[in-house]
C-alpha cells in the first residue's frame, strides 16, 4: 500500500459499522468539487510541442500550455491581462509567450516582460498573469492548480512499474460527461462485469478484502472465468499468452485521493500481469465533464516482441471496455442532471466508503452566480472556493487506447 493504515482504519468484506444512513441528509457528492492542490495531469507531453501552445482548463479555469526553446514547459492563465484575449493563441518567443493581439509578452511566471508600444515611464499594470507550477513525468505534463505554496511539498504520483524494463506503457486520454466521482466509483466496484459481458463473457468477481483510511480506499477481488466467449484481447492483456486460458485472478484497485490505480495478478505469478494509473480532471466550472488519463503498464511476455504483436488486440479491446462504461457513467450523470440531485440507491459498503473519502478530500463548488465574475490575476481559480474550505469542510448549496476493467 502507499499509505500507512492507522488504528481508525477499516478494513473487511461486509457491511462496516459507522457508515451513515445512505438515506439520510448528506452533501451531495456530484456537488463536491476536485481538490486542487494536487498535481493533475493537462496534456500529453507530445502535445506540447516545441514552440507550441495548447489550451487546457482544470475545473473551469483556462490554462495555457507551452513549451519555451529550451524545453520546458509553462502553464499560464489562459487570458492576456490586457484585453482578456486567449493566450494559447499566442506565439512562443523564447521563454516568453507574446499574445496574438497586441504582442504583450510574458515570462513562464505571468509576469509581464515586455508590452512593445510603451516607453520608459509610461505606465504599466502592476501584475500579468497566474502562473501554475507545471511538471513534465511519465510522458504527461502536470500542472498544480491549487496553492502554489503547496507545489514544491506535493509529491507527484510515484509509478515504479513505468520505468522498469518488465512493462511497456500505454497512455490513454479521453474527455467523459460525468462528475469525476464516477469514474472513481466505476472502476471501483467491479459487480458490474455483466455491462462487459460481450467482451469478457461471464466474470464472477468475489470481494476479498478491503481497506479504508482518510485518504484511500483498496479493494481486493478475486476473478473466475465462469463461460461465455472472452475476448482475445482480455486474454492478452492478463498474460495467459496466445493460446488463452481460463485463471482465477487477483484484482486490486485503489483510490489514493485523487489518483487510482488498478493490479491484476493472475494465477500462480510472481507480479501483475498489468497496472493500471489514473487520474480524472475535471475540466467545467461544475465539473460534469472530466478529462481520463492513465498508464496502463503491461508485464512484457518472455517471447522478444510478442507484446508488439498483440498490442492491436489490447488496444482494441481497451476502447471497447471503456466505451462501454463511459456509456454507463453519462447516463449516471444525464440522470443526476434530470432529477437534480443524487437519487442513487447504493447498497454497497465498499462504495459507500469511497464516496466519503471524496467528500472529505474535497472541495466546496461554489455557486453559479460566483462563477460569472472574473478572478483576480493570482486569485483562485473560478469554480473552486481553494481557500474558504479545506478537505473535508462540507459542500456548499479522442485519443489513444483506454483502459481495462470498468
Amino acid at each position: 500500500m502507499t499509505e500507512t493504515e492507522t488504528d481508525s482504519d477499516r478494513a473487511g468484506s461486509g457491511q462496516l459499522s459507522g457508515h451513515p444512513d445512505p438515506g439520510s441528509a448528506m452533501v451531495d457528492l456530484r456537488r463536491v468539487g476536485a481538490n486542487p492542490d494536487f498535481w493533475y495531469p493537462l496534456a500529453l507531453s507530445g502535445s506540447v510541442r516545441g514552440r507550441r501552445v495548447i489550451a487546457t482548463a482544470f475545473a473551469g479555469e483556462r490554462i495555457a500550455l507551452y513549451r519555451g526553446e529550451t524545453g520546458a514547459v509553462y502553464a499560464l492563465e489562459d487570458r492576456c491581462a490586457h484585453r482578456q484575449v486567449p493566450l494559447s493563441l499566442g506565439v512562443v518567443e523564447g521563454e516568453t509567450l507574446r499574445c496574438c493581439y497586441h504582442a504583450w509578452a510574458y515570462r513562464g511566471d505571468g509576469r509581464i516582460s515586455q508590452i512593445p508600444y510603451l516607453s520608459k515611464g509610461d505606465g504599466r499594470p502592476p501584475r500579468g498573469v497566474r502562473g501554475y507550477p507545471a511538471r513534465e513525468a511519465y510522458g504527461l505534463v502536470f500542472v498544480f492548480p491549487g496553492d502554489p505554496d503547496k507545489a514544491a511539498v506535493t509529491a507527484l504520483p510515484e509509478l515504479p512499474a513505468f520505468g522498469s524494463p518488465k512493462y511497456k506503457t500505454m497512455t490513454f486520454s479521453r474527455t467523459v460527461r460525468c462528475h469525476y466521482s464516477f469514474m472513481h466509483e466505476n472502476l471501483l466496484d467491479m459487480n458490474h462485469q455483466f455491462l462487459h459481458r460481450g467482451v469478457v463473457g461471464r466474470l464472477h468477481p468475489e470481494l476479498l478484502e478491503y481497506r479504508t483510511g482518510p485518504r484511500s480506499v483498496e479493494a481486493r477481488y478475486l476473478f473466475t472465468h465462469a463461460g461465455g466467449k472472452r475476448n482475445r484481447g482480455a486474454g492478452l492483456l492478463a498474460g495467459e499468452g496466445i493460446g488463452g486460458g481460463d485463471s482465477a485472478d487477483v484484482m486490486t484497485i485503489r483510490t489514493d485521493y485523487p489518483y487510482q490505480t488498478l493490479d491484476l495478478v493472475p494465477e500462480n505469478a510472481e507480479r501483475p500481469a498489468f497496472r493500471l494509473w489514473a487520474a480524472y480532471v475535471p475540466e467545467d466550472a461544475e465539473q460534469r465533464t472530466c478529462h481520463a488519463y492513465g498508464l496502463l503498464m503491461i508485464e512484457k511476455p518472455r517471447i522478444p516482441g510478442a507484446l508488439h504483436l498483440a498490442r492491436p488486440l489490447i488496444r482494441r479491446f481497451a476502447e471497447r471496455v471503456f466505451a462501454e462504461d463511459r456509456t454507463a457513467v453519462e447516463a449516471e450523470q444525464r440522470a443526476w442532471e434530470e432529477q437534480g440531485e443524487d437519487r442513487n440507491h447504493e447498497v454497497f459498503p465498499l462504495i459507500l466508503d469511497v464516496r466519503e473519502v471524496l467528500r472529505a478530500n474535497g472541495v466546496p463548488l461554489r455557486s453559479q452566480a460566483a462563477t460569472c465574475g472574473t478572478a483576480p490575476a493570482d486569485g483562485p481559480a473560478p469554480g473552486l472556493d481553494h481557500h474558504a474550505a479545506g478537505p473535508g469542510a462540507p459542500a456548499g448549496p479522442e485519443s489513444p487506447a483506454a483502459p481495462p476493467g470498468g
